[in-house]
Formats: structure tokens, C-alpha cells, sequence
């Protein structure tokens, strides 16, 4: 299955033999302090910095009705973001993971993530859409 957006990544986690939990880490771009003088301005073009992480949750598929709702939700924390990176955990026997088994993996993500490993992530931009991002 090849996935495009976020709605196919619902979709896909919705079907799944297994029930599912998202995992969903918010990430702000910023510039690092030791920033040079071209890192600025390709910043400035919306291009390049670091992501951080701003603002994580775990949800089941069918704790989210869509995007826009998910995007609506994290503006009322008054957080601002520019990527969502997404993983899933499987249940096991037709159970769910809970939200107390999703702590730790959360987490672990959020950590990977600070440390600039977020290719076993799936990225999207604010639109919805999934992104391939590059390592500069």
C-alpha cells in the first residue's frame, strides 16, 4: 500500500488485523544558536534548521476523525509546529495498546527524534500531506 497522506495513513491504520495507537510527535523547526551566516538565510527561506519536538500524544486510529481535526486540536495548546512525525503499535489479540504501553515508545520517539534519527518515522507538513525529508 502506498501511502500519500494522512488520510490514507488513518485508513490503512483502520484496517489493520491488529487494533492500532498512533503515535504523533509535533516537531517546531528552529535555528540552531551555532548557526551560520548561509544556514540563516536558507532558514529564513523556510528551508533547513533542526526539528524539535514541541508536542506529542498517543491516539487510536479512531480518536481522530481526520486531519483538519487533529491540526484543529493541537492549535488549542497554543504550540506552534511545522512537521508531525507518525508511528503505530500493533495490539496483540484484538486488543488495543493502551495509552500507559505507548508512554515509553513515545517517549523513545521523542528522543529519537531530538536526535535527528526520524527516518523510521512517517513525516507530515501541516497540509496533511506526507513528506520526505533530507538530512542536510
Amino acid at each position: 500500500m502506498s501511502l500519500h497522506d494522512f488520510s490514507g495513513l488513518l485508513q490503512a491504520a483502520r484496517t489493520q488485523a491488529e487494533p492500532q495507537r498512533l503515535l504523533l510527535v509535533f516537531a517546531s523547526a528552529e535555528l540552531p544558536a551555532d548557526a551560520t551566516a548561509e544556514e540563516r538565510l536558507r532558514f529564513e527561506r523556510g528551508e533547513g534548521g533542526a526539528l524539535a519536538p514541541a508536542l506529542c500524544v498517543d491516539k487510536s486510529p479512531d480518536e481522530i476523525r481526520d486531519f483538519a481535526a487533529l491540526a484543529e486540536e493541537s492549535l488549542l495548546t497554543g504550540i506552534d509546529w511545522d512537521i508531525l512525525f507518525v508511528a503505530a503499535m500493533s495490539g496483540r489479540g484484538g486488543h488495543p495498546p493502551s495509552s500507559d504501553e505507548a508512554a515509553q515508545p513515545l517517549q523513545l520517539m521523542v528522543e529519537a527524534i531530538k536526535g535527528g534519527r526520524i527516518g523510521e518515522f512517517l513525516a507530515v507538513d501541516r497540509h496533511g500531506e506526507l513528506v520526505q525529508l533530507e538530512r542536510q
